[in-house]
């Protein structure tokens, strides 16, 4: 099984992930902001990929330190599980319709990292989110992880439905791309034999 725990504390956050790439999308989620946690839910379920989360943060300051260093844990978790990569199908990509709304996830499990963000939110708060955290949270997931990731909202007007979309074609996308290909399984899916840099 490809699973890896991370621990991460700082002054400002106390953060546990564990996940598992080859599970049933299993969650347990609690980091103080119902939203956050239900977009994280939503990203487990919907790629298959366990995960643990148990955020504490300096939230009565506001919310970047948790939402930020949350996406630095999962992504290096995930990073930590993928190892050499070996096998992994490496691209995968998603449309997410969701109601009036259509979102487009690409990614690339390339050592590279890299965010192409093109979602726009019409309100400043989701239930208690601030909705300029999301773009944040997926700088910083794709960061520790090591993905080029696109993220492009092709329409739609509802901000919840919007970056729903996001997460669960997201989920969708990393479903994909961390699967193994049973035609490739021994090899590193790159001509250099590697991936990074």
């Amino acid at each position: 099984m490809r699973t890896a725990t991370i621990s991460r504390s700082t002054k400002e956050t106390s953060i546990d992930v564990t996940v598992n790439l080859d599970g049933t999308g299993s969650y347990t989620i609690e980091t103080g902001i119902g939203f956050f946690d239900h977009m994280l839910e939503q990203l487990s379920r919907h790629s298959l990929i366990d995960l643990t989360v148990k955020a504490v943060g300096d939230l009565h300051i506001d919310q970047h330190h948790t939402v930020e260093d949350t996406g630095i844990a999962i992504g290096e978790a995930v990073a930590q599980a993928l190892a050499d990569k070996k096998g992994i199908r490496r691209y995968g990509d998603a449309l997410s319709p969701m109601d009036e709304t259509l979102t487009r996830v690409a990614l690339d499990i390339s050592g590279r990292p890299y965010l192409v963000w093109k979602c726009e939110f019409s309100q400043k708060r989701l239930g208690e989110m601030d909705t300029e955290m999301f773009e944040h949270w997926f700088h910083s997931f794709a960061g520790s992880a090591g993905l080029t990731l696109h993220v492009e909202t092709l329409y739609g007007k509802n901000n919840h439905h919007i970056i729903e979309s996001a997460f669960k074609g997201l989920a969708r996308a990393l479903r994909t791309a961390v699967e193994i290909d049973p035609r490739k399984a021994d090899a590193i899916p790159s001509t250099k034999g590697t991936l990074g840099g």
